[in-house]
């Protein structure tokens, strides 16, 4: 869980929710069998419009390839390519076309194939020192392509901003968003309690579980992390500290195209990383992206400062 202490915002005086494809059902977690227990399920292929890569989530399964003694498939979605089930131990996914199934017992639903236009399985970690993007979505909201999508393209954006500000600039992965099916219907992350302001339940709920299922730390020497979760806090919550960024449904629903010119979005992602590398607000409108001038994106550019605490500091070996 994010420290609460080290989060800055620039939401209550600016009504910005100081911000923080492959589809991936439990890696870890609690419950019994046809559950995920304890290690959980594997990472699999992305959503798409070829279709949905999905696994089983068993208990003492490890975060593999393979689920667990008694995992199922999650039939998370389906699309073009069908659903797939896979029996015990069994893991099968669903794409496009020329399905495969594996694992004792799995078989293969009408038409299940690997990944479809999402982007291929991710199987087990990606590399490390890289910046790790998750895209939550509850049990009860749609895949939608364009959330990955245009999650993965304000995150190139503030790659290309950072290696022009710095001269260097952060690692992304392949695909460049993991889209995890949330626990949870999306009422639940935001309407549970988790700390004492509401702002920040969604995000905070988000977090917890991201940690959970793939052994996230905060901060997490082998990746720095963005999460986005599609459901709201109040006042469009969320932030960023340390290694981590937390998002709620109004900054998804931005990079997806809906609410908002993407310049907008552009600006809250640079000035959310800008706190995962250490960096706080600034005091004042300064025209960097640390104060309301993100607004202005591109038209916002670091302080020297700013650039030397970004080069300098505890997070710089994720810059190259």
């Amino acid at each position: 869980m994010i420290d609460l202490r080290w989060l800055v915002c620039l939401s209550v005086s600016l009504g910005y929710g100081c911000s923080g494809a492959a589809e991936t059902p439990s890696a870890a977690g609690g419950g019994a069998p046809g559950g995920a227990g304890v290690g959980g399920a594997l990472t699999s292929a992305g959503e798409s419009a070829g279709g949905l890569g999905s696994s089983g989530s068993g208990s003492n399964g490890g975060r593999s390839a393979v689920g667990g003694g008694g995992g199922q498939a999650s039939n998370a979605g389906s699309s073009h390519g069908g659903a797939s089930d896979a029996g015990t131990g069994g893991v099968s996914s669903t794409g496009g076309s020329g399905g495969t199934a594996g694992g004792g017992g799995g078989r293969s639903g009408g038409g299940g194939g690997g990944s479809g236009s999402g982007g291929a399985a991710t199987v087990g970690d990606p590399p490390q020192k890289t910046l790790r993007v998750f895209w939550l979505r509850p049990s009860d909201v749609p895949f939608e392509q364009k959330y990955p999508d245009g999650i993965g393209k304000v995150v190139l954006e503030a790659q290309k901003f950072y290696k022009a500000e710095l001269g260097k600039t952060f690692k992304v992965n392949d695909p460049i968003v993991e889209t995890v099916i949330g626990d949870h219907v999306k009422s639940w992350y935001e309407d549970t309690p988790n700390g004492g302001d509401k702002y920040w339940w969604s995000v905070t709920n988000m977090q917890q579980e991201l940690v959970r299922k793939f052994g996230l730390k905060s901060p997490d020497s082998r990746w720095m992390v963005v999460g986005e979760v599609s459901a709201e806090g109040d006042g469009a919550g969320g932030g960023g500290s340390p290694g981590w960024v937390i998002l709620c449904q109004h900054d998804a629903d931005g990079a997806a195209g809906i609410g908002g010119t993407i310049n907008r979005w552009y600006g809250g992602m640079v000035h959310e990383l800008g706190h995962a590398f250490g960096l706080p607000d600034a005091s004042s409108t300064d025209g960097t992206p640390m104060s309301a001038s993100l607004y202005d994106y591109p038209n916002t550019h670091f302080s020297d400062s700013q650039k030397n605490s970004i080069l300098t500091g505890k997070q710089s070996s994720f810059l190259f």
